[in-house]
């Protein structure tokens, strides 16, 4: 990867020998091994797995304003964000920190924002067998902001509705609402 790195360095016009590019090539190797991490398949749902709790509660759950961080796979520029995941319980929840847990899992791959938010409702539907799950991601992409049409004040946002929160208007309004309503934590 350093190799490549370099490569890339001299193909930009770059010295890769200049005193601030020397430890580049290592640097940028280690940030991108960081950033983007590949797991196996059957990640998703082991670590659902392992925190999944009985209940009797069937009422929304919902964790809001979950930061998310991934490289587009288009431009291998960053897009970060927000992420609200909500779900209806059907005799089964999952521990709260694994709803961040498995947004950041998903979102350390090569991505795209739409792939991602599905990904992630996929997996906790099919994981936890809730009656309906939604997610709900609003992001900001520097390939949109820093290149091609230059828009920095634009947001992206995605949305997956699983079960009755697909089909029932008032759970989607339910987790909609509450997912966008105004925070009064500070």
């Amino acid at each position: 990867m350093q190799d490549s790195i370099k490569q890339w360095i001299l193909a930009l016009g770059e010295d890769p020998n200049r005193p601030g590019l020397v430890d580049t090539p290592r640097r940028a190797a280690d940030a991108w091994k960081y950033l983007v991490r590949t797991t196996p398949p059957e990640a998703p749902a082991e670590l659902l797995q392992n925190a999944i709790f009985e209940t009797e509660n069937n009422h929304m759950v919902i964790v809001r304003d979950i930061e998310i961080y991934s490289i587009c796979e288009h431009h291998l520029l960053p897009f970060f964000g927000v992420c609200h995941i909500g779900y209806i319980p059907r005799g089964r929840i999952v521990g709260v920190s694994k709803l961040a847990r498995l947004a950041d899992l998903f979102a350390r791959r090569l991505q795209v924002q739409e792939r991602l938010t599905h990904q992630i409702a996929r997996t906790l539907m099919d994981t936890l067998k809730p009656a309906g799950v939604g997610v709900v991601i609003e992001a900001r992409h520097l390939c949109m902001m820093m290149r091609g049409v230059e828009k920095q004040n634009s947001r992206m946002v995605t949305s997956a509705m699983l079960g009755t929160i697909h089909s029932s208007v008032a759970a989607r309004n339910e987790f909609l609402q509450l997912a966008r309503q105004p925070s009064t934590l500070r």
